[in-house]
């Protein structure tokens, strides 16, 4: 399994280094994240309506293959573009293909784990390199502390979750990211947004 998780993180690793600059430069903006909540808050709406009647082909996390694994982790490169929740592009890929809800939610939380080390791998190194020093034991033991707590509470809320998805379709996730999609809007439209993104 753990082999097809790393199949699935290769896509987003070589798009996120051939343009990380680029996306940075041109995608962090209020507007894209306004336009990508609704995007996938509709896409949720109608996969879910078109899958009402379907049996997924993937019931158990062990059919998935290394071609799945590697079709996920294209979806997953699409949450490079701010505003894009990275589970909500994976489980919406897993659901194109075939999964079920529940697979294809427990599927892209493991997908979750290397991106997560490398991406916290890579803020360490870059204040290592930009500080010229290593953490005090103090930073160590707040940084360790931190870690434990997201630790404990993400356990706690993806169990939820998984219990929650057997039973309950993605759309309240739609409508919540069509609400924070015009929410964002108003502050744009206010003036908020800018304020905040200068400071």
């Amino acid at each position: 399994m753990w082999r097809k998780i790393f199949v699935a993180t290769l896509p987003a690793v070589a798009i996120g280094l051939m343009f990380k600059d680029s996306i940075h430069t041109y995608l962090y903006n209020g507007f894209v994240v306004a336009l990508m909540l609704m995007l996938y808050g509709v896409f949720f709406i109608v996969i879910e309506n078109l899958n009402e009647d379907v049996t997924p082909k993937i019931s158990k996390l062990n059919q998935i293959d290394y071609k799945i694994a590697f079709l996920m982790g294209i979806f997953q490169a699409f949450a490079l573009i701010p505003g894009t929740s990275r589970s909500g592009a994976t489980i919406l890929g897993a659901l194109l293909i075939g999964c079920s809800r529940s697979v294809g939610a427990e599927f892209s939380f493991c997908m979750s784990v290397p991106i997560m080390i490398g991406a916290s791998a890579a803020e360490i190194i870059s204040y290592f390199k930009k500080h010229g020093m290593g953490f005090s034991p103090s930073e160590w033991a707040v940084l360790s502390v931190g870690f434990l707590v997201s630790f404990v509470v993400s356990v706690i809320v993806i169990k939820s979750l998984m219990q929650f998805i057997k039973s309950h379709s993605f759309k309240i996730f739609a409508y919540y990211r069509i609400v924070m999609a015009m929410f964002v809007l108003f502050l744009m439209i206010s003036g908020v947004l800018n304020l905040t993104l200068r400071v």
